[in-house]
């Protein structure tokens, strides 16, 4: 009869360190969830935070490919305009024959501006006479 009596110690004895091993657990569990739930809410502000600096530096990412974009455009129709201007003039010997032209108007142009500054310093000197 004595080893029945020490089964039933052991057994309740079990029971109690079950019921007490259920009790830590869910001690433990409730510390978590308070923590945890203090922790979402601060992982929340920090996901804010960095999801706000993300699309700052989007937005910003953004703005320099538009602008970027924007001049490629501009120095791509501006070599369109020259490719056609040169389209237009034919070929190089047409050039050539202009760069002449012009470098002859500008020699004329020149003679004229020599011409017309001494004339001025001849009316100069006739109004310092006078």
């Amino acid at each position: 009869m004595r080893g029945g009596g020490g089964n039933k110690k052991v057994l309740v004895s079990f029971v109690v360190l079950m019921f007490l091993g259920i009790a830590v657990y869910f001690w433990l569990w409730t510390i978590d969830y308070r923590v945890s739930s203090d922790e979402t809410e601060l992982i929340r502000q920090q996901f804010d935070l960095a999801n706000r600096e993300a699309m700052d530096e989007s937005a910003e990412w953004r703005l320099k490919y538009d602008v970027e974009a924007e001049r490629s455009t501009k120095c791509v129709n501006e070599l369109n305009q020259i490719k056609g201007s040169l389209e237009e003039d034919g070929n190089a010997a047409n050039i050539n024959l202009k760069l002449v032209m012009l470098q002859k108007e500008n020699v004329a142009l020149a003679e004229q501006i020599e011409a017309l500054k001494q004339e001025l310093e001849t009316e100069k000197l006739k109004c310092r006479l006078q």
